[in-house]
């Protein structure tokens, strides 16, 4: 798309290379746009540039055709079994293994999880769209975790399920997104025993059902239905609460501003002690950090830089390159990562 340089954007992609009228190549296709590149236009008096969104960059980078359908096959599906959980009380266990397996064979050859889950984050996130990342998280964080292969897709199975009690929940709660009175709380809440009720009637797994009933269990015994502790909670259960507690936090909420990453994995971080299981939560951290070298990031100062390097001291203050300058942010404590973005 031809923009004129007066109308860019931040984060903005440039589609083609950019030349000033005396044939100087000014900026690399690819480049994202921040205050420094629009100056550079300006001084350099390029009036056009050639830029794709960012969305469209970053999907057609990052989602293979055949990840995409089959994101949006398990997303469909899940609504399936959904209605079907709601008008019934049960489920086609086959038609689950139709819509997962198809998702999870492509999930093995997708090894960037940063960039899948920044792809996949939007606003007015569906309960649908939500057990679908649930279950493909869990499903990544096994796999880290060292379990067998039939072990991680029964944890994915378990993370896609996990929320299925919530069919029975009056839509009037379940779909509230403003003030919940404590009424609402305390029916919102009966979707862990729903859950393990319908999981149970649909299919010959206790373990998938224990996982609906125990996600929202924390170690402390702060948590719901049973104020189960550490050693009574399933370690596929921890696995599950870690995956939807940290897309919990990472959904973008309508009319609120965006999370910072780095502050949402600190959060779920600091919870490893004492609210959700250290290793689940570590193999999260760990390999979500990672992921994050290379990535373009924009800082509270305005500019766009590259993380080049994680801080062991402080892993949440990693080391960023801004142009030819160099942001050690367990330094400069005024400068967080704000957003991170392909």
């Amino acid at each position: 798309m031809r923009i004129h340089v007066t109308d860019l954007e931040q984060n903005e992609i440039l589609k083609e290379d950019a030349f000033s009228p005396s044939g100087l190549h000014v900026l690399p296709k690819g480049t994202v746009i921040g205050i420094d590149e629009i100056d550079l236009l300006n001084r350099q008096k390029i009036d056009y540039v050639e830029i794709e969104s960012q969305k469209s960059a970053t999907q057609s980078n990052v989602l293979s055709a055949a990840m995409k359908s089959h994101i949006e096959l398990a997303i469909r599906g899940y609504q399936s079994i959904f209605l079907e959980a709601l008008t019934s009380g049960t489920f086609d266990e086959e038609y689950v293994d139709l819509q997962l397996e198809p998702l999870l064979q492509t999930v093995d050859e997708h090894r960037d999880i940063v960039s899948l889950l920044l792809v996949l984050e939007r606003e007015d996130v569906s309960l649908y769209n939500h057990s679908m990342q649930v279950g493909m998280l869990s499903y990544y964080m096994a796999t880290w975790l060292g379990y067998t292969r039939e072990e991680c897709y029964a944890i994915s199975k378990a993370g896609y399920l996990h929320d299925i009690g919530k069919s029975k929940i009056s839509p009037t709660i379940r779909n509230k997104t403003d003030y919940f009175t404590d009424y609402d709380r305390q029916e919102l809440r009966k979707h862990t025993n729903l859950g393990y009720d319908i999981i149970k009637n649909s299919m010959n797994d206790e373990t998938t059902a224990l996982v609906a009933l125990q996600h929202h269990e924390r170690e402390d015994g702060s948590g719901y239905p049973q104020n189960l502790t550490k050693p009574d909670i399933h370690p596929y259960s921890q696995i599950v609460a870690v995956a939807d507690t940290y897309l919990n936090l990472s959904e973008v909420k309508k009319g609120e501003p965006h999370r910072p990453l780095l502050d949402i994995l600190r959060e779920v971080s600091e919870m490893g002690f004492g609210k959700l299981n250290e290793k689940p939560v570590q193999a999260l951290v760990q390999h979500l950090m990672s992921n994050l070298i290379g990535k373009n990031v924009r800082l509270s100062s305005g500019d766009t830089g590259v993380i080049i390097l994680n801080n062991p001291s402080d892993i949440f203050k990693p080391l960023v390159r801004v142009g030819e300058t160099f942001h050690d942010l367990s330094r400069e404590r005024n400068l967080i990562v704000e957003e991170v973005f392909l």
